[in-house]
């Protein structure tokens, strides 16, 4: 699988997410999915999938869980907690084949872990932090149900920040700069 999903968000941190899109290609087929913020959410979604092809369908505004997570890096303690409507990463949707749609989540917040469940995806989605600015992302960890019949099992995904690396990254596209995968610790 290669899976790439951008988000634009308002440096404001006063709206939606402006736009987000997600493709996914896989041994079999690709898909591809692009939400614009206009008077209600735009959705365009084509896929291989018979069944799913080609939609075109409108969405109530809510939260996205896309835009939190630069939500997150703008302000953390503009994030919304508590119980809340929210449309899962567009990956996770196309990923997991549920409907794309706004599910409800109980989203909180300590000091440095924002933590996202869905009761009815059977989903939790953790969030680490730096708890001061720049609020860089440190890891990430999700939780979800398999969902393959009598043998699902409950799976956990787990990533760490391991380096940095501050650099004018749109220069680093020659063999020669393949050496930065190792000192990102990518190797």
């Amino acid at each position: 699988y290669s899976i790439m999903q951008s988000t634009f968000y308002p440096v404001a941190n006063n709206k939606h997410a402006i736009k987000l899109s997600a493709s996914v290609q896989e041994w079999c087929g690709h898909v591809y999915t692009q939400l614009n913020n206009r008077d209600d959410f735009e959705i365009t979604s084509h896929s291989y999938f018979q069944n799913e092809a080609d939609q075109k369908f409108n969405l109530e505004k809510t939260w996205t869980e896309n835009e939190l997570w630069i939500k997150l890096r703008i302000d953390p303690n503009s994030l919304p907690i508590g119980d809340i409507s929210i449309i899962p990463s567009l990956e996770f949707i196309r990923l997991k084949h549920v409907e794309l749609k706004a599910y409800e989540a109980r989203a909180t917040l300590d000091d440095d872990n924002y933590t996202l469940t869905y009761s009815e995806l059977n989903r939790v989605l953790k969030i680490n932090f730096n708890p001061n600015f720049p609020y860089d992302i440190n890891g990430w960890e999700e939780t979800i149900d398999s969902g393959f019949g009598e043998d699902s099992k409950t799976l956990t995904t787990k990533a760490t920040k391991l380096e940095t690396i501050k650099s004018d990254y749109w220069n680093k596209n020659h063999n020669s700069d393949l050496e930065l995968r190792e000192t990102l610790k990518l190797q």
